[in-house]
């Protein structure tokens, strides 16, 4: 069972997407909850580069921590509300207590606060990316590369259905990737009523099969399916796929290739991250 999720949020409108997410797997397997808020140090708010007489240095740094003070009050009272209504009890993590919440603060950039937090997490859970305004690109790729742990990319403005992760989908062509992410979501796929593994093409050579699969799975007591398909654009197939078997949630190795590469010149993994309308775990 999973014991703790990371959420590490800002003042960027997406905090109950994360959350509620993050709340539904907590209830189901009992697990504590971290929210991380990455709080904007007020000297990285300063124009960079502009040499400024000391008394206005003085007031825009003043400015700038009040402006941080009243997020962090306004974020706190969302999280409050949130944690209320998705009911998570608010405590620090102990084994006596089960699906609980706990709010820590740090300064300094998300990436670097996704890197310490998640370190020691299950599941780091954060938005979809939205590119075009250039927002959660850098959480995704802190938690995938940083930190060796899933990550759960929620798609913004979605309902969260109370069984979410009750039918899963898992990506199986036998990378190294692909193992790599079976081996980190064993109990996210044990507590799933339902599995399903979608199986593209031959595979990779050398690699195990996805009937070499149901078999490594059965021996943890886990049951699961095999849906082939064959597709030249096989991440679009993948979430296509994923709906037709009614999954709620897909599994799948991350960036075969390099994130840049993949981000200037599109790749399976790309393709999943820019399309994605359910959520994602992905780990590299």
């Amino acid at each position: 069972m999973l014991s703790k999720i990371l959420v590490p949020v800002r003042g960027d409108g997406l905090v109950e997407t994360v959350l509620g997410h993050a709340a539904a797997l907590a209830r189901r397997h009992h697990a504590h909850v971290v929210v991380a808020h990455c709080r904007t140090r007020a000297e990285d708010l300063m124009p960079y580069g502009v040499p400024l007489p000391a008394f206005a240095r003085k007031t825009m740094l003043t400015q700038a921590q009040e402006l941080a003070d009243q997020q962090e009050r306004e974020l706190r009272e969302e999280l409050h509300s949130l944690a209320e209504k998705l009911q998570l009890n608010e405590t620090p993590a102990s084994p006596e207590n089960k699906t609980t919440v706990e709010f820590v603060e740090e300064s300094g950039r998300m990436a670097d606060v996704i890197k310490h937090n998640g370190r020691l997490a299950d599941l780091i859970v954060v938005a979809k990316p939205d590119r075009d305004r250039n927002v959660g690109t850098n959480s995704l790729k802190s938690g995938l590369f940083q930190t060796g742990r899933p990550v759960l990319m929620c798609p913004t403005g979605k309902h969260v259905p109370d069984a979410f992760g009750e039918r899963i989908a898992v990506a199986w062509n036998g990378s190294l990737e692909a193992s790599r992410t079976v081996a980190l979501t064993l109990d996210l796929v044990g507590a799933a009523g339902s599995v399903v593994i979608l199986a593209g093409g031959k595979g990779e050579p050398h690699g195990a099969t996805a009937e070499e699969l149901v078999d490594y799975y059965k021996l943890r007591g886990i049951s699961a399916e095999i849906h082939r398909f064959e597709a030249e654009s096989p991440g679009a197939a993948l979430l296509r796929k994923a709906h037709e078997t009614k999954a709620g949630l897909l599994v799948m190795g991350a960036y075969s290739t390099s994130h840049e590469r993949e981000t200037l010149l599109g790749g399976n993994t790309q393709a999943v991250v820019d399309a994605a309308d359910i959520p994602v775990v992905l780990a590299h």
